[in-house]
C-alpha cells in the first residue's frame, strides 16, 4: 500500500461529469480519500471540514474563480495545488504559478497525466512521511525504522528499511529482485541477489512468528518477494 493513496484530494470543478470522471480515475488508482466540490463556497466549506492533503482546483467557477480558492487556501495551508483548467492561457498559468500552485493542466487532459502529475506532487511534498503499518504477526514504524512485535522493540538497519519501504509501496504485489536491488543498492543491481536474500532472512526473523512458514513476507519463486499488509 502506497501511503499517498491514504492522501485526501480535493477536487472543484463546476462540471458535474468532469467531477465525476476524476474522483472515478482516482478512485481507480487505489486514492481512497477524494472529495468534491462545485463551487468556490462548496471547495472552502469542504477544505475546512476534511483538511485536505492536495486540492485540484479550476479556474472558472459559478461563484469566483480558482485563483481566489487559492488564496484562501493558502491563508492558513501550504498543501500543494494543481490546476486542471480550460483557461490556457500564459497570463492565467503565471497568475496560479504566482499564488503558489505546484502545476497547472489545460483541459482536455489525458487521464494517466494527470495521474501522474497529482502523484509526483504528492510523493515531492511528502516525501519525509514514513508509514506504520500492521503485518499479522508485527508492526513496522518506517519513521523510527523499528518492529514492534508482542512487547519486543526489534531496530531495522538502512538496507532492512530500504527493502520494506520499497515493499510496503508495492504491497500486495510481486516486486522483483532486480527492482528490489536497483532501489537498495541505488540503480546497481548486479551480483546483490544473494545479499538481498540475507536481509530477506533477518527481516522474516523480525516480522515472522515461524521465519520458515512466513505470513507476511512472501517468496514467489522466480520473481521477486511480495509483502501482505492488514492495516
Amino acid at each position: 500500500m502506497d501511503y499517498i493513496k491514504d492522501k485526501g484530494i480535493l477536487l472543484v470543478d463546476d462540471e458535474p461529469e468532469l467531477l465525476k470522471l476524476v474522483h472515478k480515475i482516482l478512485e481507480n488508482e487505489g486514492f481512497a480519500k477524494v472529495y468534491t466540490a462545485s463551487s468556490m463556497a462548496e471547495g472552502m466549506t469542504v477544505f475546512l471540514e476534511k483538511a485536505p492533503d492536495m486540492a485540484v482546483l479550476d479556474v472558472m467557477l459559478p461563484d469566483g474563480e480558482g485563483f481566489e480558492l487559492l488564496k484562501f487556501i493558502r491563508g492558513s495551508s501550504d498543501i500543494p495545488v494543481l490546476f486542471l483548467s480550460a483557461r490556457g492561457n500564459a497570463d492565467d498559468r503565471f497568475t496560479g504559478f504566482g499564488l503558489g500552485a505546484d502545476d497547472y493542466i489545460i483541459k482536455p487532459f489525458l487521464p494517466q497525466e494527470l495521474v501522474f502529475r497529482i502523484t509526483a506532487i504528492l510523493k515531492r511534498a511528502y516525501k519525509n512521511e514514513a508509514p506504520t503499518f500492521i503485518l499479522a504477526d508485527a508492526t513496522v514504524d518506517l519513521d523510527r525504522a523499528e518492529i514492534i512485535r508482542g512487547e519486543e522493540i526489534l531496530p531495522l538497519t538502512a538496507k532492512e528499511h530500504a527493502i520494506l519501504q520499497k515493499l510496503y509501496e508495492n504491497a500486495g504485489k510481486i516486486v522483483t529482485i532486480g527492482a528490489l536491488c536497483d532501489f537498495v543498492w541505488e540503480g546497481d543491481s548486479y551480483g546483490y541477489e544473494k545479499p538481498l536474500m540475507a536481509h530477506i532472512g533477518r527481516i522474516r526473523e523480525k516480522i515472522e512468528t515461524n521465519p520458515s512458514h512466513p505470513k507476511s513476507l512472501i517468496t514467489v519463486k522466480g520473481l521477486g518477494y511480495k509483502l501482505l499488509v492488514s492495516k
